[in-house]
């Protein structure tokens, strides 16, 4: 067993890090600074050590911060919280790819912010650049009633295997693996690789999809197999990035994500490829290249600081109760969804949320969830009273999390480079406003989704939505406002699929347009319908007579969409969050640097 293992089986946390990054980080950016680095060699550095461009700026960064599998302890919840109030603006963003990110830092402070994270353990290494980007994993797998077997280890050891590995240090572009529980409950269909855990005659393994992705171009993944066991995940994997540093378009930015080369070469040949590739790794590679699993269960204890006996229930307890938490296979024992506000979190918030781990988690940390928000896991029913009053008192018991009442929004103009449109306020106001109606207690929306994107590049994956939006600008005479592609239908479990384009709609009419759906879908749908399930079939072009398609829903929301002149309502030429005219200016992206 190495060293981490060993750390691990007494009961400490992963360490990512590695101290002496953080000094040459600063060292390199004071030669950069000096006129001795060049910036494209310096960008393509930055970017190695999780320092992503801000907008319209070369003097602050954003930092992101890596969570292989989603964990996060609570002493790196009041790290994060105190590096926040230090070097950045006091709150940080869960992203969609758990993730944190801490915006606006000072470029001379991202050293600091290495070294902080350094001392709980974490790191911002090829949180992005063209490498392994963070290792996913379903914040239900170990409690889902429907997984083989838990992958987290599987997710942390592949996670380990290729930081800071050679081979993934120079790809053509990022590269991304989720790992999940069930088909249902991850997205493992619309990534690079996805792998989904499988039992065939007592021998564990996998389901591998690849090839899948989002972005200007989406593309949903193929099964390579219908079992790979676990002693062929490391050759698989190897295999696959191996083929995609060999072929993948180094030239062409717009296509160099693996799923072109896929869907370029085709399918078929690609699989035979890969498969003949796995077997010249397995010939060639050394005995000791395997991954370190430590597939031993983790010790779940109920906290010895909560008192047995039940509480009142306090205000808002069963509508939060219904639309938050999931029961898990473990019996007596909740996964509680903690809904932020696209993605936000501020550092009283976290150190709330840090107390909450330690007296609530029975495994004693927490995991960052697919859909900007936070899980607790292990909780026991009868500590849930607690545990909501707790949520209430830091300002973070927002129903609905598990419905489209909470929706995703990446972080738009607010700091992206390449952002068209305010999609991070979007979703704020779209949150906001749905929770004030109570949509999340209705159970046809329930398992329906809203995900917005800034632009076409897919942060706040739309594709995969049942409703989702992506930002661009339009114009009436000279005068621009913000507005949005929109598309239904799409979904992210099993029957992984695309949602179809059907309008553009402005950003001011976004509200009324979705409103506007849902009740078309209730004068339409059949006994049992849910609006996912119903747009779906639209989607495929499989509805019912007087509804049949997407282009039957745009022409039902023709009336919303037609703009008026900037005299009869000024207020419609402004994105969401700003006072000034709307124009379209973007920076020079880094998604593919």
């Amino acid at each position: 067993m190495d060293a981490e293992l060993e750390r691990r089986a007494e009961g400490g946390a992963p360490d990512w890090a590695r101290h002496e990054e953080a000094d040459e980080f600063a060292r390199t950016v004071r030669l950069f600074r000096a006129g001795r680095y060049d910036a494209d060699s310096f960008r393509r550095f930055r970017l190695q050590n999780g320092a992503y461009g801000t907008r319209m700026t070369g003097d602050y960064a954003m930092v992101r911060i890596k969570l292989p599998a989603g964990e996060v302890r609570p002493e790196q919840l009041e790290r994060i919280a105190r590096l926040s109030e230090q070097y950045s603006i006091g709150s940080a963003h869960f992203s969609t790819r758990e993730n944190v990110q801490l915006h606006w830092v000072v470029l001379e402070d991202v050293s600091e912010v290495m070294r902080g994270l350094a001392g709980v353990g974490l790191t911002s290494r090829e949180a992005c650049g063209n490498t392994v980007r963070n290792v996913m994993c379903s914040p239900l797998s170990g409690v889902c009633p429907e997984e083989a077997f838990d992958s987290t280890p599987y997710a942390l050891a592949t996670a380990r295997f290729f930081l800071r590995n050679p081979m993934s240090q120079n790809l053509p572009r990022k590269f991304k693996f989720n790992f999940t529980c069930c088909e249902e409950h991850g997205m493992a269909r619309i990534v690079d690789v996805g792998l989904v855990p499988r039992i065939e005659d007592g021998v564990r393994g996998f389901r591998v999809y690849l090839g899948g992705g989002l972005g200007n171009k989406s593309y949903v993944g193929h099964l390579l197999e219908e079992f790979t066991p676990e002693e062929d995940l490391l050759h698989t994997s190897i295999a696959v990035m191996r083929i995609f540093d060999r072929l993948g378009d180094r030239k062409n930015m717009a296509r160099n994500r693996m799923r072109y080369l896929v869907h370029d070469m085709g399918w078929e040949k690609f699989q035979a490829l890969v498969l003949k590739e796995r077997a010249v790794v397995k010939a060639t590679q050394s005995v000791v290249t395997s991954l370190q699993v430590d597939a031993r269960p983790a010790e779940v204890r109920r906290p010895v600081s909560v008192t047995s006996g039940a509480d009142p229930e306090p205000a808002g307890y069963q509508r939060w109760l219904s639309t938050c938490t999931v029961r898990q296979r473990q019996p007596g024992y909740r996964a509680v969804f903690v809904s932020l506000e696209a993605g936000d979190i501020t550092s009283g918030q976290l150190r709330s949320l840090a107390g909450l781990v330690r007296d609530h988690s029975g495994e004693g940390h927490a995991r960052a969830g697919f859909l900007q928000d936070v899980v607790l896991r292990h909780v026991h029913e009868d500590d849930l009273p607690r545990l909501y009053a707790g949520l209430v008192s830091a300002g973070l018991a927002r129903p609905g999390a598990l419905t489209m009442a909470s929706p995703v929004g990446c972080s738009g103009t607010t700091s992206c480079n390449l952002a068209l449109t305010n999609s991070h306020r979007l979703a704020k106001e779209i949150q906001k406003k749905f929770l004030e109606m109570g949509l999340d207690g209705h159970d046809d929306l329930r398992g329906s989704t809203i995900k917005i994107s800034g632009c076409p590049n897919s942060c706040g994956q739309h594709g995969i939505a049942t409703i989702g939006f992506y930002g661009g600008g339009a114009r009436v005479g000279k005068d621009m406002y913000a507005n949005y592609q929109m598309s239904l239908g799409g979904r992210s479990d099993g029957g992984a699929a695309l949602g179809a384009t059907c309008a553009r709609v402005p950003a001011k009419r976004v509200m009324p347009v979705i409103l506007r759906i849902i009740e078309i879908f209730r004068e339409h749908k059949s006994e049992g319908d849910t609006l996912g399930g119903w747009l779906h079939r639209l989607a495929a072009g499989a509805g019912a007579p007087g509804m049949e398609s997407v282009s039957d829903v745009k022409r039902a929301i023709e009336p919303l969409l037609a703009p008026p002149s900037k005299e009869e309502d000024p207020d419609f030429y402004l994105d969401y969050g700003s006072d000034t005219g709307y124009h379209t200016k973007t920076g020079r992206g880094e998604c593919a640097a």
